[in-house]
């Protein structure tokens, strides 16, 4: 709603009200020293419809992914979604839902909810899921933390395939707690080395994270790396792409413990960032000690089916010094998106997604293999994204000079698992066509050959 300001009348009628003359005896209790005794530096102020034009003019400077074609991806991506999951969740009685704490009138929430961590168990192949996290990120420190306290040990071992983002969280979350923090280097193939990471396990290792489709796209040996974390005795912390789950095995099957990922994907806009929808789930050890809320399905006295909260970890639900987590809330609109964006997949629908990503990445390497000056650092099996590598210029150079012709060609990998500057990642979704995907390797061609020509 436009903010209208008071006027002189509503003002006088306010100072009346209170027994005061004028604006300044409502501060005359205040020292003159603590005073200012000047006006304000500031502009004379604006009218409403004045603010309204600057900000509209403003917010035409900005390009979003409706006017650009995007390649980004790194854990955030420009998906398809259905107007079905815009419409569905802006109903008022969605919109206005709060956390359910009385059951006999949050029923509706409670199922919404309750249906969402059963499309989590279903795509993990774990039996339990929460009501939801902030973001992948948290939801992997969470997880972290859980293994941690669980096994009654202090060190972790990342992954240096690991979204760089999510490392630094968990650095951040976990750094007070006293928990050591480790990386693994990555192997010559772009996925973590598993004979490095059976040499550095001991018996004070706690969790190692595995992280599937990795952050440079690449699909890691999970069977191999599994059973060298088991053998260790620690959690296997699992990070995925759910998306990648309806092609690539899950979780479950290569033995993990916790599973942590973004949901983004499932029906969520990138919104410049934001908000995003992390989920976390586990065995059925850990199922007691995973932070936020679970709801469960029941029946009451009368035999009606019934929704309710059947495991609260949470400080606000319970003494503070027995809660897991002081994580005080869960994304309900957006996990509704992502159920209702499941549901109407189904199981047909989501086997489809993942192959439309399968066929748009392969048919993005055809075209950089095609292309002068472009290769394929990492030929392994990949999803949804793959590094470029470029012969000429860099790979923010190229980014920037796609930008100027309305594209985000993709992320520049400089730093990031002992890639360099010249090191490109691309992403490709069921959004990108045929002609876009060639429109961009035209771009990097044309690139390429005036970075020749500079030479």
């Amino acid at each position: 709603m436009p903010y209208v300001p008071h006027g002189p009348g509503d003002i006088r009628a306010m100072l009346a009200a209170i027994g005061r003359a004028d604006v300044a005896d409502l501060f005359s209790h205040l020292p003159d020293e603590v005073r200012l005794q000047r006006p304000l530096a500031l502009p004379d102020g604006l009218s409403e419809e004045e603010v309204r034009r600057y900000f509209l003019r403003a917010a035409a400077r900005n390009h979003g992914q409706t006017e650009l074609v995007s390649f980004l991806g790194g854990g955030v991506y420009d998906c398809i979604i259905p107007a079905a999951v815009d419409a569905l969740s802006s109903r008022s009685e969605f919109l206005t839902a709060y956390t359910p704490y009385q059951p006999e009138v949050s029923q509706g929430t409670l199922q919404a909810i309750y249906e969402w961590q059963s499309f989590i168990c279903r795509l993990t192949g774990m039996p339990v899921a929460n009501a939801s996290m902030y973001d992948g990120a948290t939801a992997l420190a969470e997880a972290l933390a859980v293994a941690a306290a669980a096994r009654r040990r202090k060190r972790i071992i990342l992954p240096a395939t690991l979204n760089p983002r999510y490392a630094r969280v968990v650095a951040t979350m976990l750094g007070r707690r006293g928990l050591q923090l480790e990386t693994i280097a990555a192997d010559a193939a772009g996925v973590t080395d598993v004979a490095a990471l059976a040499a550095s396990l001991d018996d004070q290792t706690a969790a190692v994270v595995v992280t599937n489709p990795n952050y440079l796209g690449l699909v890691e040996p999970v069977r191999r790396l599994g059973e060298v974390i088991k053998d260790a005795g620690a959690a296997l912390v699992a990070v995925v792409n759910p998306v990648s789950l309806s092609v690539l095995m899950t979780p479950s099957e290569y033995g993990a413990d916790l599973v942590a990922g973004e949901a983004q994907p499932f029906g969520l806009p990138t919104s410049w960032g934001g908000p995003l929808l992390g989920f976390l789930a586990c065995s059925d050890p850990f199922k007691r000690r995973i932070p936020g809320r679970i709801v469960g399905r029941t029946v009451d006295t009368r035999g009606n089916q019934g929704y309710v909260l059947t495991l609260q970890t949470r400080e606000q639900h319970i003494r503070r010094e027995k809660a897991t987590s002081n994580i005080c809330s869960n994304q309900g609109l957006n996990a509704l998106r992502a159920t209702i964006y499941m549901s109407m997949l189904g199981t047909e629908g989501y086997q489809a997604l993942g192959e439309a990503n399968l066929v748009r990445l392969a048919a993005l390497r055809r075209k950089v293999a095609g292309i002068e000056g472009a290769s394929l650092p990492f030929a392994g099996p990949a999803f949804n994204e793959t590094v470029v590598r470029l012969e000429r210029g860099t790979a923010a150079g190229f980014a920037a000079y796609a930008r100027r012709h309305g594209v985000l060609a993709g992320i520049p990998l400089e730093g990031v698992a002992g890639c360099g500057n010249a090191d490109l990642l691309v992403a490709v979704t069921e959004k990108r066509t045929a002609a876009e995907i060639t429109a961009w390797g035209d771009l990097l061609q044309r690139y390429l050959d005036q970075c020749a020509q500079e030479a």
